[in-house]
């Protein structure tokens, strides 16, 4: 199945949250939740019916994989991994997510989104330890260091992202020297340290793929 190419809007509204698709945007008037957009192509004033236990759970991994941007066979491969770690799967994949090389530039503000995230990564502009990595899956490991590559520093996307960290700060597993534009992956995150995903249910994705 091909990434998703479409309006991400598009996609916030069809979960009925922020997923935080398209950065700073997220946060302004334009976003059409504020605007109570209802999901498309449905009647606004419509009624919602009810859903099964399976259309909650699917809705729930939709909802997930979104938020990563990520396609279901590396979503799945995600989830099998988090079945083999010991602990509690559900918080082992968010772990995980949490723990993709995208998702970490894009919690250093070093992105405005995490799919900005991947193209700084697929393009080579993104150094793990001091060597050049351009997987957007990586995994990246306690202790690692994450930096701009030295010719990528002025970049406009990356000096206009990092001018947020002042506003709203960073996560307690990430550490970021802005001057130096880098910073280290301190430790794995604890399922309530999450606080973006408050209202993730990934039990519903367990409960999905145990089927």
């Amino acid at each position: 199945m091909a990434r998703y190419t479409g309006p991400v809007c598009r996609l916030c509204r069809t979960e009925g949250k922020k997923l935080g698709l398209k950065g700073e945007r997220c946060n302004s008037d334009k976003c059409p939740i504020n605007k109570k957009r209802g999901a498309p192509g449905k009647d606004p004033k419509s009624r919602a019916g009810k859903r099964s236990e399976y259309g909650l759970q699917l809705r729930e991994k939709q909802k997930i994989k979104r938020i990563y941007g990520m396609l279901e066979k590396q979503f799945h491969l995600t989830f099998e991994h988090a079945q083999k770690m010991s602990g509690v799967t559900g918080e082992n994949l968010i772990k995980l997510l949490e723990s993709r090389l995208d998702n970490v530039v894009f919690r250093m503000h070093l992105a405005t989104s995490r799919s900005q995230a991947r193209q700084l990564v697929s393009h080579r502009h993104i150094l793990v330890n001091g060597k050049s990595v351009n997987i957007p899956s990586y995994e990246v490991k306690p202790g690692d260091t994450i930096e701009v590559r030295e010719g990528s520093k002025k970049m406009a996307a990356i000096m206009g992202a990092l001018s947020e960290v002042s506003k709203s700060g960073t996560m307690p597993w990430i550490t970021i020297d802005v001057d130096a534009q880098k910073g280290t992956f301190v430790a794995y995150p604890r399922r309530e340290e999450v606080t973006d995903l408050a209202d993730v249910k990934e039990q519903l994705v367990v409960e999905l793929y145990s089927k």
